[in-house]
């Protein structure tokens, strides 16, 4: 609740995940998970939030034990929050082009650029997903990669804006790093002391026309 409000007081959308594997298994069956969906919008609807986009599930194709949460049905899932008010897609692994099912259900597209071996491979990505007969124009966005190299003039950052795909960056505290790096590694240090958290925000600032 303070996340999701702190956010729509700033203008900002969150992307809300649902699910992750390794989570899963602790449901008991298939009602347990469609349940689970269900009482997570009621919160959200009761909350009031429109400053949302849910993410049913981080890497449908990884390690689910639900069917329904696998590829090849989790867009009953994705249908399922939609009919209940509220923007829905999911995600695969590192480099799959999502399947038609889903990109037919789905509100937004959501790719990953984990182990994708360079920009003309991200294009690439992106010119297959909307090559899909399934999909029928919606935004593309990379909610998760963790390439950096922002300080070359082609990196997965521009070579995602260079097909008009937003991009998210995974930042990650790498073997033998300091506290500095990465915003995804716990404990987390929130400020931007380190070079590689530098090159972003400065390419950020960059692309979106911010003074810096």
């Amino acid at each position: 609740r303070r996340i999701l409000d702190r956010a729509d007081e700033l203008a900002m959308v969150v992307i809300l995940g649902l699910f992750y594997f390794g989570q899963d298994q602790r449901l008991r069956d298939e009602a347990a998970v469609v349940r689970g969906v269900d009482n997570a919008l009621g919160g959200l609807r009761d909350g009031g939030w429109r400053n949302l986009l849910i993410e049913v599930n981080n890497e449908c194709n990884v390690r689910y034990d639900h069917a329904i949460l696998q590829p090849a049905r989790v867009h009953e899932l994705i249908r399922r929050v939609r009919e209940r008010g509220c923007l829905a897609g999911t995600s695969y692994g590192g480099g799959t082009v999502p399947g038609d099912n889903v990109l037919e259900a789905s509100d937004f597209v959501l790719l990953h650029g984990n182990g994708v071996k360079g920009p003309d491979a991200i294009r690439a990505q992106i010119d297959a997903t909307r090559a899909k007969p399934g999909y029928c124009g919606q935004p593309l966005l990379y909610n998760e990669d963790d390439h950096f190299d922002f300080d070359q003039p082609d990196n997965h950052f521009t070579a995602a804006l260079s097909r008009h795909c937003g991009w998210g960056y995974f930042d990650y505290r790498m073997r033998d790093e300091g506290y500095a790096e990465g915003y995804q590694s716990v404990p987390v240090d929130w400020g931007i002391g380190s070079e590689r958290k530098r090159g972003f925000f400065r390419m950020l600032a960059e692309v979106s026309g911010s003074p810096g």
